[in-house]
Protein backbone atom coordinates (compact mmCIF):
# COMPACT_ATOMS: atom_id res chain seq x y z
CA UNK A 1 0.00 0.00 0.00
CA UNK A 2 0.85 3.75 -0.08
CA UNK A 3 2.11 5.25 2.54
CA UNK A 4 4.02 8.16 4.00
CA UNK A 5 6.68 7.78 6.30
CA UNK A 6 8.97 9.94 8.56
CA UNK A 7 12.70 8.88 7.88
CA UNK A 8 14.43 11.94 9.61
CA UNK A 9 13.71 14.63 12.12
CA UNK A 10 13.83 18.20 10.54
CA UNK A 11 13.94 20.70 13.23
CA UNK A 12 14.16 23.79 10.97
CA UNK A 13 11.52 22.32 8.81
CA UNK A 14 13.59 23.18 5.76
CA UNK A 15 11.77 20.43 4.02
CA UNK A 16 10.83 20.34 1.36
CA UNK A 17 10.36 16.58 1.39
CA UNK A 18 9.12 15.86 5.24
CA UNK A 19 7.37 12.66 4.72
CA UNK A 20 8.56 9.62 2.20
CA UNK A 21 5.53 8.33 -0.02
CA UNK A 22 6.54 4.88 -0.01
CA UNK A 23 5.00 1.04 -0.91
CA UNK A 24 4.86 -0.73 2.17
CA UNK A 25 3.28 -3.88 3.66
CA UNK A 26 -0.49 -3.38 4.42
CA UNK A 27 -1.45 -4.04 8.02
CA UNK A 28 -2.03 -7.21 9.14
CA UNK A 29 -4.69 -8.48 11.84
CA UNK A 30 -2.76 -10.30 14.59
CA UNK A 31 -5.72 -9.83 17.88
CA UNK A 32 -9.27 -11.32 17.87
CA UNK A 33 -10.39 -7.48 18.25
CA UNK A 34 -8.38 -6.07 15.68
CA UNK A 35 -9.78 -4.10 12.96
CA UNK A 36 -8.13 -3.13 9.59
CA UNK A 37 -9.57 0.42 8.47
CA UNK A 38 -9.46 1.55 5.00
CA UNK A 39 -8.66 5.61 4.92
CA UNK A 40 -11.73 8.16 3.64
CA UNK A 41 -9.85 10.45 5.32
CA UNK A 42 -6.32 11.64 7.53
CA UNK A 43 -6.33 14.88 9.23
CA UNK A 44 -3.00 16.80 9.31
CA UNK A 45 -2.32 18.16 12.24
CA UNK A 46 0.23 20.69 14.43
CA UNK A 47 1.32 18.03 16.14
CA UNK A 48 2.57 16.36 13.02
CA UNK A 49 4.55 19.31 12.36
CA UNK A 50 6.28 19.23 15.73
CA UNK A 51 6.82 15.20 15.20
CA UNK A 52 8.75 16.38 11.99
CA UNK A 53 10.40 19.03 14.33
CA UNK A 54 11.73 16.29 16.64
CA UNK A 55 9.91 17.36 19.57
CA UNK A 56 8.09 14.14 20.19
CA UNK A 57 11.37 12.27 20.23
CA UNK A 58 11.72 12.47 24.46
CA UNK A 59 8.30 11.83 24.53
CA UNK A 60 7.34 8.71 23.13
CA UNK A 61 9.93 5.17 22.46
CA UNK A 62 8.97 4.73 18.27
CA UNK A 63 11.67 3.84 15.34
CA UNK A 64 12.25 5.62 12.46
CA UNK A 65 10.99 5.69 9.70
CA UNK A 66 6.94 5.26 10.34
CA UNK A 67 3.60 6.11 9.22
CA UNK A 68 2.21 9.22 10.44
CA UNK A 69 -1.84 10.47 10.68
CA UNK A 70 -3.72 10.12 13.74
CA UNK A 71 -6.98 11.72 12.85
CA UNK A 72 -8.66 8.97 11.18
CA UNK A 73 -11.89 7.84 9.81
CA UNK A 74 -12.92 5.52 6.84
CA UNK A 75 -14.80 2.19 6.26
CA UNK A 76 -14.09 -1.40 7.92
CA UNK A 77 -11.91 -3.79 5.73
CA UNK A 78 -11.39 -6.05 7.84
CA UNK A 79 -12.14 -7.53 11.65
CA UNK A 80 -10.75 -9.65 14.07
CA UNK A 81 -12.80 -12.96 15.07
CA UNK A 82 -13.63 -11.37 18.34
CA UNK A 83 -14.93 -8.38 16.48
CA UNK A 84 -19.22 -8.42 16.59
CA UNK A 85 -20.76 -4.80 16.69
CA UNK A 86 -18.64 -3.73 12.80
CA UNK A 87 -18.50 -5.27 10.01
CA UNK A 88 -16.90 -4.85 6.15
CA UNK A 89 -17.79 -1.27 4.99
CA UNK A 90 -19.47 0.23 8.50
CA UNK A 91 -18.12 4.18 8.07
CA UNK A 92 -15.95 5.20 11.28
CA UNK A 93 -14.10 7.43 12.61
CA UNK A 94 -11.31 6.04 15.12
CA UNK A 95 -10.23 7.32 18.45
CA UNK A 96 -6.89 8.02 18.20
CA UNK A 97 -5.35 5.55 20.80
CA UNK A 98 -5.87 2.39 20.82
CA UNK A 99 -6.41 1.12 24.69
CA UNK A 100 -7.06 -2.13 26.73
CA UNK A 101 -9.97 -1.23 28.66
CA UNK A 102 -8.74 -2.79 31.51
CA UNK A 103 -6.42 -0.64 33.43
CA UNK A 104 -7.74 1.55 36.20
CA UNK A 105 -7.97 4.29 33.86
CA UNK A 106 -10.26 2.88 31.09
CA UNK A 107 -12.15 1.54 33.84
CA UNK A 108 -12.59 4.90 34.63
CA UNK A 109 -13.15 6.34 31.28
CA UNK A 110 -9.82 7.99 30.97
CA UNK A 111 -8.64 6.30 27.58
CA UNK A 112 -6.19 8.62 26.66
CA UNK A 113 -4.20 7.60 30.14
CA UNK A 114 -4.05 4.16 29.12
CA UNK A 115 -1.72 1.91 30.70
CA UNK A 116 -1.26 0.11 28.06
CA UNK A 117 -2.30 2.00 25.08
CA UNK A 118 -0.59 2.20 21.10
CA UNK A 119 -1.44 5.88 19.66
CA UNK A 120 -1.46 4.94 15.85
CA UNK A 121 0.85 8.18 13.95
CA UNK A 122 2.63 9.33 17.21
CA UNK A 123 4.18 5.69 18.85
CA UNK A 124 3.36 3.14 16.07
CA UNK A 125 2.02 3.49 11.90
CA UNK A 126 -0.64 5.73 11.83
CA UNK A 127 -3.42 6.87 8.80
CA UNK A 128 -1.16 8.82 5.86
CA UNK A 129 -1.56 5.45 4.28
CA UNK A 130 -4.46 3.43 2.55
CA UNK A 131 -5.30 1.24 5.63
CA UNK A 132 -4.84 1.36 9.10
CA UNK A 133 -4.53 -1.19 11.87
CA UNK A 134 -6.65 -0.39 15.03
CA UNK A 135 -8.90 -2.26 17.55
CA UNK A 136 -12.81 -2.39 18.02
CA UNK A 137 -12.71 -0.56 21.25
CA UNK A 138 -11.55 2.88 18.99
CA UNK A 139 -14.23 2.94 16.10
CA UNK A 140 -17.40 4.54 16.45
CA UNK A 141 -19.75 4.30 13.31
CA UNK A 142 -20.60 7.62 11.70
CA UNK A 143 -23.89 9.28 11.54
CA UNK A 144 -25.80 8.94 8.40
CA UNK A 145 -25.14 11.00 5.26
CA UNK A 146 -21.39 12.10 6.93
CA UNK A 147 -18.30 11.14 4.42
CA UNK A 148 -15.32 10.07 6.36
CA UNK A 149 -13.07 12.98 4.99
CA UNK A 150 -15.57 15.42 6.04
CA UNK A 151 -14.76 14.43 9.72
CA UNK A 152 -11.44 12.78 9.89
CA UNK A 153 -10.23 15.97 12.28
CA UNK A 154 -12.66 15.34 14.58
CA UNK A 155 -10.83 12.12 15.76
CA UNK A 156 -7.86 14.27 17.73
CA UNK A 157 -8.22 18.03 16.95
CA UNK A 158 -12.32 17.79 17.06
CA UNK A 159 -11.80 15.51 20.52
CA UNK A 160 -9.98 18.01 21.96
CA UNK A 161 -11.15 20.78 21.29
CA UNK A 162 -14.33 19.47 22.77
CA UNK A 163 -12.71 18.20 25.38
CA UNK A 164 -11.55 21.68 26.56
CA UNK A 165 -14.78 23.34 25.95
CA UNK A 166 -16.81 20.76 27.64
CA UNK A 167 -14.45 21.01 30.83
CA UNK A 168 -15.14 25.30 30.35
CA UNK A 169 -18.46 24.82 30.09
CA UNK A 170 -19.41 23.11 33.08
CA UNK A 171 -18.45 26.54 35.14
CA UNK A 172 -19.51 29.12 32.55
CA UNK A 173 -22.71 31.14 33.45
CA UNK A 174 -24.91 33.51 31.61
CA UNK A 175 -23.08 36.93 31.45
CA UNK A 176 -19.60 35.02 31.68
CA UNK A 177 -16.96 35.39 28.99
CA UNK A 178 -14.98 32.87 27.24
CA UNK A 179 -11.72 33.78 25.26
CA UNK A 180 -10.24 31.27 22.44
CA UNK A 181 -6.62 32.09 21.56
CA UNK A 182 -6.31 30.80 18.08
CA UNK A 183 -8.82 30.40 15.68
CA UNK A 184 -7.37 27.57 13.41
CA UNK A 185 -8.14 23.32 13.38
CA UNK A 186 -8.48 23.21 16.72
CA UNK A 187 -9.90 26.82 17.66
CA UNK A 188 -12.67 26.40 15.25
CA UNK A 189 -14.16 23.78 16.32
CA UNK A 190 -13.81 24.53 19.74
CA UNK A 191 -15.84 27.94 19.46
CA UNK A 192 -18.86 25.78 18.02
CA UNK A 193 -18.51 23.36 20.72
CA UNK A 194 -18.83 26.37 23.30
CA UNK A 195 -21.27 28.02 21.91
CA UNK A 196 -23.43 24.88 21.87
CA UNK A 197 -22.62 23.47 25.35
CA UNK A 198 -22.29 26.68 27.57
CA UNK A 199 -24.18 30.42 27.61
CA UNK A 200 -20.87 32.42 27.73
CA UNK A 201 -20.15 35.55 25.51
CA UNK A 202 -16.93 34.24 23.49
CA UNK A 203 -14.11 36.39 22.36
CA UNK A 204 -12.13 34.79 19.84
CA UNK A 205 -7.83 35.93 19.19
CA UNK A 206 -5.99 35.25 16.31
CA UNK A 207 -3.06 37.26 14.47
CA UNK A 208 -3.99 35.45 10.79
CA UNK A 209 -6.75 37.48 8.91
CA UNK A 210 -7.46 34.35 7.28
CA UNK A 211 -8.62 33.11 11.05
CA UNK A 212 -10.46 35.83 12.01
CA UNK A 213 -12.35 35.28 8.36
CA UNK A 214 -13.63 31.95 9.17
CA UNK A 215 -14.33 33.46 13.26
CA UNK A 216 -16.75 36.07 11.03
CA UNK A 217 -18.26 33.77 8.73
CA UNK A 218 -19.33 30.92 11.75
CA UNK A 219 -20.53 33.95 14.04
CA UNK A 220 -18.07 35.44 16.48
CA UNK A 221 -19.58 38.54 17.47
CA UNK A 222 -16.08 39.51 19.44
CA UNK A 223 -13.19 39.11 17.01
CA UNK A 224 -9.55 40.51 18.31
CA UNK A 225 -6.31 40.62 16.13
CA UNK A 226 -3.63 39.08 18.44
CA UNK A 227 -1.25 41.52 18.93
CA UNK A 228 -0.03 44.30 21.92
CA UNK A 229 -2.84 45.66 21.79
CA UNK A 230 -4.80 42.32 22.15
CA UNK A 231 -4.96 42.23 26.60
CA UNK A 232 -6.58 45.69 26.62
CA UNK A 233 -9.02 45.01 23.96
CA UNK A 234 -10.21 42.07 25.60
CA UNK A 235 -9.90 43.74 29.24
CA UNK A 236 -11.96 46.51 27.50
CA UNK A 237 -14.54 44.12 26.18
CA UNK A 238 -15.05 42.20 29.70
CA UNK A 239 -15.11 45.20 31.93
CA UNK A 240 -11.69 45.48 32.64
CA UNK A 241 -12.01 42.09 34.92
CA UNK A 242 -11.22 39.61 32.21
CA UNK A 243 -12.60 36.14 30.51
CA UNK A 244 -13.77 33.46 33.40
CA UNK A 245 -12.40 30.52 30.62
CA UNK A 246 -9.57 31.60 28.32
CA UNK A 247 -8.59 28.36 26.27
CA UNK A 248 -5.45 28.74 24.42
CA UNK A 249 -5.28 26.69 21.38
CA UNK A 250 -1.75 27.73 20.41
CA UNK A 251 0.33 27.48 23.26
CA UNK A 252 3.61 29.39 21.98
CA UNK A 253 5.11 32.49 20.85
CA UNK A 254 3.67 34.62 23.88
CA UNK A 255 0.48 33.31 23.56
CA UNK A 256 0.55 31.80 27.40
CA UNK A 257 1.45 35.29 29.18
CA UNK A 258 -1.30 36.90 26.55
CA UNK A 259 -3.89 34.28 27.52
CA UNK A 260 -2.86 34.27 31.73
CA UNK A 261 -3.26 37.85 31.59
CA UNK A 262 -6.67 37.92 29.84
CA UNK A 263 -7.85 35.52 32.60
CA UNK A 264 -10.20 36.95 35.27
CA UNK A 265 -8.73 36.30 38.77
CA UNK A 266 -10.34 32.64 40.05
CA UNK A 267 -10.98 32.17 36.32
CA UNK A 268 -9.67 29.29 34.35
CA UNK A 269 -6.36 29.04 31.41
CA UNK A 270 -6.89 26.11 29.67
CA UNK A 271 -3.93 24.94 27.64
CA UNK A 272 -4.42 23.08 24.32
CA UNK A 273 -1.68 24.20 22.26
CA UNK A 274 1.68 23.57 23.37
CA UNK A 275 5.31 24.68 22.42
CA UNK A 276 6.05 27.07 25.00
CA UNK A 277 6.74 27.21 28.85
CA UNK A 278 4.04 28.17 31.17
CA UNK A 279 6.08 30.31 34.12
CA UNK A 280 3.86 32.07 36.77
CA UNK A 281 5.78 33.23 40.08
CA UNK A 282 3.70 31.15 43.03
CA UNK A 283 2.53 34.69 44.62
CA UNK A 284 0.88 35.42 41.26
CA UNK A 285 -0.64 32.40 41.23
CA UNK A 286 -1.77 32.65 45.23
CA UNK A 287 -3.07 36.02 44.94
CA UNK A 288 -5.25 35.76 41.61
CA UNK A 289 -6.43 32.72 42.34
CA UNK A 290 -6.28 31.42 38.55
CA UNK A 291 -6.18 27.69 37.91
CA UNK A 292 -4.23 26.17 35.07
CA UNK A 293 -5.30 23.12 33.37
CA UNK A 294 -4.11 20.93 30.63
CA UNK A 295 -6.34 19.04 27.99
CA UNK A 296 -4.64 15.81 27.07
CA UNK A 297 -7.02 14.83 23.36
CA UNK A 298 -10.46 13.13 24.77
CA UNK A 299 -12.15 10.19 25.54
CA UNK A 300 -13.99 7.35 23.65
CA UNK A 301 -17.53 9.22 25.31
CA UNK A 302 -16.27 12.48 24.19
CA UNK A 303 -15.69 11.59 20.85
CA UNK A 304 -19.09 9.80 20.65
CA UNK A 305 -20.83 13.59 21.67
CA UNK A 306 -18.79 15.37 19.59
CA UNK A 307 -19.95 12.72 16.65
CA UNK A 308 -23.98 13.31 17.85
CA UNK A 309 -23.12 17.31 17.33
CA UNK A 310 -21.48 16.88 14.21
CA UNK A 311 -24.73 14.99 12.98
CA UNK A 312 -26.86 17.58 14.40
CA UNK A 313 -25.26 20.27 12.42
CA UNK A 314 -24.10 21.96 15.23
CA UNK A 315 -20.59 21.57 15.12
CA UNK A 316 -18.94 22.00 10.86
CA UNK A 317 -15.65 21.21 9.90
CA UNK A 318 -13.90 23.96 7.62
CA UNK A 319 -11.27 21.07 5.30
CA UNK A 320 -8.88 21.89 2.94
CA UNK A 321 -8.50 18.23 1.00
CA UNK A 322 -5.49 16.95 -0.27
CA UNK A 323 -4.51 13.77 -2.47
CA UNK A 324 -2.41 11.49 -0.28
CA UNK A 325 0.20 12.49 -3.18
CA UNK A 326 0.94 15.86 -1.92
CA UNK A 327 1.06 15.30 1.65
CA UNK A 328 4.65 16.80 1.23
CA UNK A 329 2.87 20.26 -0.20
CA UNK A 330 -0.31 19.87 2.40
CA UNK A 331 2.86 19.77 5.26
CA UNK A 332 4.41 23.16 3.67
CA UNK A 333 1.05 25.18 3.60
CA UNK A 334 0.31 24.19 7.15
CA UNK A 335 3.50 25.32 7.97
CA UNK A 336 3.43 28.26 6.44
CA UNK A 337 -0.20 29.44 7.59
CA UNK A 338 -1.79 28.97 4.51
CA UNK A 339 -4.60 25.79 5.34
CA UNK A 340 -8.44 27.57 6.46
CA UNK A 341 -9.35 25.36 8.62
CA UNK A 342 -8.04 21.58 8.50
CA UNK A 343 -6.40 20.01 6.12
CA UNK A 344 -7.48 16.17 4.99
CA UNK A 345 -5.11 14.02 3.30
CA UNK A 346 -7.08 11.43 1.25
CA UNK A 347 -5.53 8.01 -0.21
Amino acid sequence: MKAARLHRYDPKMEGPEFLKLEDVPEPRITEPDHVIVRIGGAGLCRTDLHIIEGIWRTKVNVELPYILGHENAGWVEEVGPGVTEFKKGDAVIVHPLMTDGTCPACRKGNDMHCENSLFPGINTDGGFAEYLLTKSRSLIKLPQGIHPHEIAPHADAGLTAYHAAKKAARHLEPGDYAVLIGFGGLGHIGFQVLRSLSPARIIVVDRSPLALELAEELGAEHRVKAGEKAVQEVLALTGGRGAEAVLDFVGEGGSIEMGLAMTKNAGSYYVIGYGGTVEVPAIDLIFSEKNIIGNLVGTYTDLMELMTLAGEGKVHLSTTTYPLEEINQAIADLHQGKVKGRAVLIP
